[in-house]
């Protein structure tokens, strides 16, 4: 048998083979959902103030709808509204960054989070003694002494950047620290 030959009893004679039509859109089961979710999801994604009717659009409901949850958000602190016409809104950071903090909380045990917490510093000094800096902004895409082209140095210098905010982030969770007030503080290695 050839390894493209399906073999005679891979399907049962008398099973009928699926009826396609009756199936749902795959569009519409991406777009389905409570419109509360759907208006949550774009507003977690938006990274600058935006108009009601782009939201509305984005979340797939009526303008008036989006008008309402937005206040609600606004409300709760999700959102931020920007005064002026038309009004709009963007995401509040520090909403963010307190609901990725109680996520952490919630993933990991205080054991788990000084473990990873511990590993992730250990990289960012192995990076600060590679680059011979103290942050990845205090480094040059463009140094020609390097010996790495520039997307490797992109590459590193990004993932740098990445476990800085990560450090942030469980420091944060571990010192069971609220981060309503504004950026998660810096931490020293």
């Amino acid at each position: 048998m050839d390894l493209t030959d399906t073999p005679n009893d891979i399907r049962d004679e008398d099973e009928e083979p699926p009826d396609f039509e009756e199936w749902d859109d795959p569009e519409a089961v991406l777009k389905g959902g409570p419109i509360r979710e759907r208006m949550l999801d774009v507003m977690l994604q938006v990274r600058e103030p935006t108009k009601v009717a782009a939201i509305a659009k984005r979340a797939d409901c009526d303008t008036e709808t989006a008008r309402d949850y937005l206040e609600w958000f606004a409300e709760m602190g999700i959102v931020r509204e920007i005064e002026g016409r038309p009004i709009q809104y963007e995401r509040n950071e520090s909403y963010r960054k307190w609901r990725r903090v109680e996520q952490i909380r919630e993933e990991y045990s205080d054991e788990e989070l000084v473990e990873t917490l511990s590993e992730t510093m250990d990289t960012i000094a192995d990076y600060r003694e590679r680059f011979d800096a103290d942050s990845p902004d205090d480094v040059s895409l463009t140094d020609a002494d390097s010996g790495t082209t520039v997307e490797e140095r992109w590459e590193a210098l990004s993932e740098w950047a990445t476990l800085e905010r990560r450090a942030e982030l469980l420091d944060a969770a571990r010192r069971d620290e609220s981060t309503s007030g504004g950026s998660v503080g810096r931490i020293d290695a």
